[in-house]
């Protein structure tokens, strides 16, 4: 990629893409992104193709409730203007987080619910003689469908995790804890000793998320 003095263009011209940025006028080689086709990948192209089949399928009255409940929704535009979401926008948001997790689809828009504050605390995780525990610590009782997201395990010096898959709900807790073990190992396998894990909670509520919160902690000796 160059940064060149010249008219301002924009668009494809042969190999070579054209666009102005921040930086000025730029020239780059037109490539094409590697498509890993991963299984996650895969199932979140289906789950996306699914639900906006199922859009089509909806009598004109479901289709008006959407548009009705989306009137009240107001996201941050791409110009940093407030708009309206359409109501078949607002359709595949919710219906696809909620396919996305193994919940059944609205054909009717959902109330907005009132989160309150996430109850996970802190985390735990010990290894001994090779048997890992990992548990976190509620102040009260989940919501019916708290998903739980964690990444792989990382080294100790790790401050900054940005990819984590879902795991499941959490479970009912058991005098304050919730046993996370048989998840995380499903998906992971045991951890060594030392290793940091990352872990993210988010209420779900008839098809509606609130922003995760993050905890994590060290593998130590039991």
């Amino acid at each position: 990629m160059s940064k060149r003095i010249s008219v301002p263009e924009s668009g494809k011209v042969g190999p070579v893409i054209h666009l102005s940025t921040r930086y000025g006028q730029v020239a780059k080689q037109l490539t094409v992104p590697h498509d890993p086709r991963t299984p996650h990948q895969l199932t979140t192209r289906s789950n996306f193709a699914f639900v906006t089949r199922k859009w089509q399928f909806l009598t004109p009255e479901q289709q008006t409730a959407w548009d009705s409940m989306s009137a009240d929704r107001v996201v941050m535009a791409f110009l940093g203007r407030n708009t309206p979401l359409p109501g078949y926008d607002l359709y595949v948001l919710v219906n696809n987080g909620r396919l996305a997790i193994g919940l059944s689809l609205y054909d009717l828009p959902p109330a907005l619910p009132n989160f309150t504050p996430n109850p996970t605390r802190e985390l735990v995780a010990t290894l001994s003689e090779g048997i890992f525990n990992l548990k976190l610590h509620v102040l009260s009782q989940p919501v019916e469908h708290t998903v739980l997201l964690a990444a792989s395990p990382r080294s100790p010096g790790v401050r900054c995790v940005q990819h984590f898959p879902f795991l499941g709900f959490l479970p009912a807790p058991v005098d304050g804890w919730c046993d996370l073990t048989e998840l995380f190992v499903r998906r992971y396998g045991v951890p060594a000793l030392g290793r940091a894990i990352f872990i993210r909670t988010r209420q779900h509520i008839n098809g509606w998320n609130d922003l995760p919160k993050q905890v994590s902690t060290r593998i130590t000796a039991a």
